[in-house]
């Protein structure tokens, strides 16, 4: 029991140091598919906390993003469209709001959490988690798209406008 243990720990850290460098990782199984990236940016939580609740300019910064109509803020609904398939709209719930901490979206099928912690250098450590899955998931699951790529690019674009907009203050 004892070296499944280790085994884990290892792999739990393997995956979040590859995470951290802005390299998405996935994990998948039989019900659901979890995707995660984190990547350091040198930058207060206030501004990143400030692009990721403007829904509004979403797609000024984050080239992943088609469009993102309503309010972010907790029990509100978002209509959010993606490049990964511009011709559907996500109707998501706004499910979990803690300023400048931690924030979630979703739907019956999925969640998608933000979360932005101060790494220690004066700058904060941004991870984006999304798990979908569920009884039916294996029905479905061949028909979507992986999201690392899109996942790597939400990160390096957030990581760009945050760092802009820190060192002009």
């Amino acid at each position: 029991m004892k070296q499944f243990i280790t085994i884990l720990t290892f792999m739990t850290v393997a995956n979040i140091s590859m995470a951290q460098n802005g390299t998405a990782t996935t994990t998948k199984t039989t019900f659901s598919r979890e995707t995660t990236v984190s990547i350091n940016i040198q930058a207060n939580q206030a501004i990143v906390w400030s692009l990721l609740t403007n829904a509004s300019d979403f797609p000024r910064w984050n080239s992943t993003i088609v469009s993102i109509d309503g309010n972010i803020a907790l029990g509100e609904k978002i209509q959010l469209k993606s490049t990964l398939d511009t011709t559907r709209t996500f109707k998501l719930k706004v499910k979990s709001f803690e300023k400048e901490s931690s924030l979630s979206w979703g739907d019956g099928k999925g969640d998608r959490t933000y979360t932005i912690t101060p790494n220690g250098t004066g700058g904060v450590t941004f991870t984006m988690t999304e798990k979908i899955g569920g009884l039916m998931f294996p029905m479905y699951a061949k028909y979507i798209p992986s999201f690392d790529e899109s996942f790597e690019q939400f990160a390096a674009d957030l990581k760009k406008e945050a760092e802009t907009i820190h060192q002009t203050k």
